[in-house]
C-alpha cells in the first residue's frame, strides 16, 4: 500500500489510540494489530491502525482478555472493525442493557455483523474465569457470571467432588 500524506508515525499513533508505543508494538506480537509494511522510522499507520486500536481499547474496558479480543478482531475486516467502532461510539448503553449482556453472554459481536443498526455495547459478553482448587493437582476452571441455579450445581458438584477426592470411604450420592 502506498503510504499517504495522513498516515502517522507510531509516536503519532500511540498520541491519538490512547496507548502507548510499547503498548502496541506489544498488540503487534500478540496479533491484535499487523506491522506497517515498513520498518523503523519511516514507518507508517493509517486510520484503519487507529480504528484497530481503539476498538480493542473498548474491549479492554471490557474486560476481555486479549484472547477473546483476538478472536473478535480475526472476524473483523478493516470496514468492520471501523463499523463496530462506530457503533460503540453511538451508542449509549442503559442499564438495562448492561444487565442484558451480564445475563446473556452467548450473545457476541456476530450479532452486529447480521443486525448492523443495533447498538454493540448492549450485547457484548462479559466474563472472567474463576479457577477452583479441588485437590492436589486437580483444579476446575469455570466462566462466570453463572445463574444462580448454575451456581448452586457447581457448589453441590465441588463438595462431591472435594470429598469424593479427598476422603477413603466417601460414597458418590
Amino acid at each position: 500500500m502506498a503510504p499517504n500524506e495522513d498516515d502517522l508515525a507510531l509516536a503519532d499513533l500511540a498520541d491519538q489510540s490512547g496507548v502507548t508505543v510499547r503498548t502496541i508494538r506489544f498488540y503487534q506480537q500478540e496479533g491484535l494489530l499487523s506491522s506497517p509494511g515498513q520498518r523503523g522510522p519511516g514507518a507508517k499507520y493509517g486510520d484503519a491502525d487507529l480504528n484497530r486500536l481503539q476498538l480493542i481499547r473498548r474491549f479492554k474496558r471490557e474486560h476481555l482478555p486479549l484472547a477473546e479480543i483476538r478472536r473478535r478482531l480475526e472476524q473483523l475486516d478493516d470496514d468492520g472493525v471501523a463499523a463496530a467502532l462506530r457503533a460503540r461510539l453511538s451508542s449509549r448503553q442503559s442499564a438495562a442493557d448492561y444487565a442484558l449482556a451480564i445475563l446473556h453472554p452467548m450473545r457476541t459481536i456476530q450479532n452486529y455483523q447480521e443486525k448492523p443498526g443495533k447498538a454493540m455495547a448492549g450485547n457484548t459478553p462479559r466474563a472472567t474465569w474463576e479457577r477452583i482448587e479441588i485437590a492436589a493437582d486437580i483444579e476446575l476452571h469455570v466462566r462466570r457470571p453463572l445463574s444462580r441455579y448454575e451456581n448452586h450445581r457447581l457448589e453441590q458438584a465441588i463438595d462431591h467432588l472435594t470429598r469424593f477426592l479427598n476422603e477413603e470411604d466417601y460414597k458418590w450420592p
